[in-house]
Parts: structure tokens; C-alpha cells; sequence
């Protein structure tokens, strides 16, 4: 009930949540910029784009920490929107790995698997894009829904990691080298998508917490 009476009585610097809402954004577009594959663009060309938002989403997570300098209340506890913050820049960085990866180890043409995992990563970044604007709402039961659909992708996309891996090490006709930079691939990718799901948790945890 106190927690209730302060939010209405202290002044909210309700920008906050339009930070997670731009990162959450950001990644997405990281995702859906990978996704281009399909579309046979250039892994160099892919891999430039995928950092360059990746700086954009640095900028972000530095304009956020600025702020929370600078600002005494905040509309959800500080370390919360830290942690939040945190979560949404992992799922970048580990997308931006992987585009990276892919010319680093010679990865023109993602396999099957590494396109269905982008494909995964797209859906999971498009759920988070459209949940994270609820925490301003407090719309707990949608949150909740986001979460169970993440939770569901992060077990389909982990199925097929393992499968994909388990075919790599047990085909002997594959040479090791490709092995290697393969699995670089689908490690980075299966992280973004692990960092999707373990993001909507913490949304579910702030949500609880600040009802």
C-alpha cells in the first residue's frame, strides 16, 4: 500500500522505461538484420550493420547510466532498470558475435540450423520488442504470456542447437575446422536467444516486485 501511495505522490521520470523500450528496438533490428541472410546479402555487409546497431546500443545503455546519475527517483528501483539494461544490451552483443563470427570463420551461407536459430532469434527480439512497452503499463498478465511464448521459443531454439551440434560431432566426414567455426556460430546464436528468455524473466520479476 506504501509502495502504491509514493509512486502516485513522487515525481516518476517515466523516460526510463523508453530506454529499455529503444534497446529492445534496437535488438530486434539486430536480429532481423541477420535474418537477411535468407535474402543472400553479404556476411561482411551483414556483420557492419549488426555493429553499427550494436553501437546504437551502447549509446543507449550509456544515456541510461547518465541518467540514473542524475536523477533521484526513478520509476522502478535503479538496480532493477540496470539489471533490465544489462539483460537487452547481452542479447546484442551476442547476436553482433555471431554476425561477426560468420566472416571471421568463413561463414558465407549460414547452414539450415544456423538460419532456423536466426529465425528463432527474430521471433524471440519481436515478443520482447512488444512486451517491454507493458512494464510502463504494468500490464502484468501480458507480461506473463510474453514471458511463457519466450520460454517455448528458448526450448525450441535450444533443440535445435543440440541437434545441430550432436550431427557436427558425429558425422565423420566433417572436417574439423568446419566443425570449429559451425559451432562458433551456433553457440553465439543460441546465447541471444538463452538472453531473450532469461530477459523476459527479469521483466516478470520487476513486474512482480513493483506492482
Amino acid at each position: 500500500m506504501i509502495q502504491k501511495i509514493l509512486h502516485w505522490l513522487l515525481p516518476r521520470e517515466d523516460h526510463f522505461f523508453g530506454f529499455l523500450e529503444r534497446q529492445a528496438v534496437v535488438a530486434h533490428d539486430a536480429a532481423k538484420a541477420m535474418q537477411r541472410y535468407r535474402d543472400k546479402a553479404s556476411a561482411v555487409q551483414i556483420r557492419d550493420d549488426v555493429q553499427d546497431l550494436e553501437h546504437k546500443g551502447d549509446a543507449i545503455v550509456h544515456e541510461m547510466l547518465d541518467a540514473l546519475a542524475r536523477t533521484f527517483v526513478t520509476p522502478i528501483d535503479r538496480e532493477d532498470l540496470q539489471r533490465l539494461s544489462k539483460r537487452l544490451d547481452d542479447i546484442l552483443d551476442y547476436t553482433n558475435l555471431a554476425a561477426r563470427a560468420c566472416v571471421l570463420f568463413g561463414v558465407d551461407q549460414p547452414t539450415k540450423p544456423m538460419l532456423i536459430l536466426i529465425d528463432k532469434l527474430v521471433q524471440c527480439t519481436e515478443v520482447l520488442k512488444d512486451a517491454v512497452p507493458k512494464l510502463r503499463k504494468r500490464a502484468y498478465n501480458q507480461l506473463i504470456e510474453a514471458s511463457q511464448t519466450l520460454h517455448n521459443l528458448e526450448k525450441e531454439g535450444d533443440a535445435v542447437f543440440r541437434d545441430a551440434v550432436s550431427a557436427l560431432f558425429h558425422d565423420p566426414n566433417i572436417d574439423a575446422k568446419v566443425i570449429l567455426r559451425e559451432k562458433e556460430v551456433l553457440d553465439d546464436l543460441e546465447k541471444a536467444i538463452n538472453r531473450c528468455d532469461s530477459t523476459a524473466e527479469t521483466i516478470i520479476n520487476v513486474a512482480v516486485k513493483h506492482a
